[in-house]
């Protein structure tokens, strides 16, 4: 019965303000105003304030959100403790359909050049020689525009 009285009297107030508003000829204002103050009256009026006001004060639905939280915090969890866990740790050793006898790097064509390889396979510079201009970076893909005929 609180919240009903509180919404009419919010809506009486809006009402107020959109009079004053359009007393000052201010009409499309006003009538913002008013639609926003009709909102409330109407919210008692369908039963959404009471269905609502019921909800708030039911200890059960408080539990229920209780739930609903924990059981939140413990997808959030495990996924955390998943992404923390090494790449193969939980994985069979090989997979079946892996191809047998091949040196680890699986996806390399056999003439690859040498910065498809990974990361690790750069060598440092030699003594006395200058480090790897950016013009030596496009060798390998003149390489392969020529290979293609282009």
């Amino acid at each position: 019965m609180l919240a009903e009285t509180i919404c009419a009297a919010v809506s009486a107030a809006g009402l107020g303000i959109a009079a004053l508003t359009a007393y000052r000829r201010r009409f499309l204002t006003a009538a913002r105003i008013t639609a926003y103050a009709l909102v409330p009256i109407g919210l008692v009026l369908t039963g959404v304030v009471e269905w609502v006001s019921g909800t708030v004060f039911d200890p059960s639905v408080w539990i229920g959100f209780g739930l609903l939280g924990a059981s939140w915090l413990l997808f959030m969890t495990t996924r955390a403790v998943e992404r923390r866990r090494p790449a193969g740790a939980g994985k069979p050793a090989k997979e079946p359909g892996a191809a047998k006898g091949a040196p680890g790097r699986d996806a390399v064509a056999p003439a690859a050049s040498a910065p498809s390889l990974g990361a690790g396979s750069r060598q440092a510079p030699e003594a006395g020689r200058a480090p790897a201009t950016p013009a030596d970076d496009f060798s390998d893909i003149e390489a392969i525009l020529k290979k293609h005929g282009i």
